[in-house]
């Protein structure tokens, strides 16, 4: 079954949806819906968290920022999950940066009372911290993919995650920004970017990239993808 019919279905978030409706109502009570902005920062990293977000739309990239100013996406949030995830555990800050990557919609909720219902319901606690062990194996793997892969799969693989999140084969993201993500320079995007373009499985317009051939995109990913896809699956199936 494909990731984006389990975990991704438009306009909704998955941790939300597994609720009973009692507890869903409860939640919503607390919350705000936001609109959430290309760039926009929703914390910063060492800096008291104010609020969690669940993405129903859009979506989040978590990423650290070295001392010499170069960025590094370490973790990626769609409408399966949750921002904020150091909350969960007792700590009030993250190390690193949350940052909206795509225009979408969130479900907002102050620090405080995300709190509050993780000690009231421990049905909620549970489902989230099974995204948290989740969302842990997605930032292990990625890791291990960024040492280990050729940028080229490295490519194929963001790509696919992102098509899963915003549920759309038209994905509005610049070489400068996939090099940021990547950790790499925009040259190197650039190259390969144009490799995946002439074997058909994606066409790049200014700011914009659309994928032709989803199987085709699937084969030149490593099996960091399928990795993370099931193991997501697994838990908020």
């Amino acid at each position: 079954m494909a990731a984006s019919s389990v975990l991704h279905t438009p306009g909704v978030n998955r941790l939300l949806e597994l609720l009973d409706r009692e507890t869903q109502e409860t939640l919503l009570r607390r919350m705000e819906r936001v609109h959430l902005r290309r760039g926009d920062r929703i914390y910063r990293a060492n800096q008291p968290i104010a609020d969690v977000h669940f993405p129903l739309s859009g979506m989040v990239s978590l990423v650290v920022t070295m001392e010499d100013g170069l960025v590094v996406e370490v973790g990626t949030v769609g409408n399966e999950g949750m921002t904020a995830v150091p909350l969960l555990h007792g700590a009030d800050s993250a190390t690193v940066d949350a940052m909206s990557q795509v225009d979408g919609d969130a479900m907002r909720m102050a620090a405080a009372d995300f709190a509050r219902a993780l000690a009231e319901n421990r049905g909620f606690a549970g489902i989230l911290n099974r995204y948290a062990e989740a969302f842990l194996a997605q930032v292990a793997q990625s890791t291990a993919c960024n040492r280990l892969h050729p940028v080229e799969q490295r490519l194929a693989r963001w790509l696919l995650m992102t098509r899963d999140r915003l549920s759309s084969d038209t994905l509005p993201l610049t070489q400068e920004f996939l090099a940021q993500m990547l950790g790499v320079r925009r040259a190197s995007v650039n190259v390969v970017a144009g490799m995946l373009q002439r074997a058909g499985f994606i066409r790049y317009t200014r700011g914009m990239i659309h994928v032709l051939d989803l199987e085709g995109l699937e084969s030149a990913s490593c099996e960091c993808y399928m990795i993370v896809r099931r193991h997501f699956e697994r838990l908020l199936s």
